[in-house]
């Protein structure tokens, strides 16, 4: 069985730094997609950062480049997401997921057919 594990979210205030962590157990997908996701109140889920093992290509959303970097330990099935320079607008229910075919890049939200339970970040001005 398939879990999906996020951590490390929390309160910063604005230009701080948070890393958040995703452990999977029971993935024996190769390769795959894997990725983060955020939502926050009243607002679409929307994809923050996705990764292809594939390629090793990585896709962010506009408004994370040059702040927000993806990394994956494959051998121990963990990705990773460091966010500096955090802003209010990142504020939100960060998700992590996997797609376990990834037959398109980048893939869609709904590709994604695994996710963990989220992690809060809130950031305040």
């Amino acid at each position: 069985q398939v879990q999906l594990v996020e951590s490390g979210g929390g309160s910063v205030q604005a230009g701080g730094s948070l890393r958040l962590s995703c452990a999977a157990s029971g993935w024996t997908y190769r390769p795959y997609c894997a990725g983060w996701f955020r939502q926050a109140p009243g607002k679409e889920r929307e994809t923050v950062a996705i990764i292809s093992t594939a390629s090793g290509g990585t896709h962010y959303v506009d408004s994370v480049k040059g702040r927000f970097t993806l990394s994956l330990d494959n051998a121990n099935n963990t990705l990773y997401l460091q966010m500096n320079s955090l802003k209010p607008e990142d504020t939100a229910m960060y998700y992590c997921a996997a797609d376990p075919y990834c037959i398109r890049w980048p893939p869609s939200i709904t590709d994604f057919g695994y996710w963990g339970q989220g992690t809060q970040v809130t950031v305040s001005s």
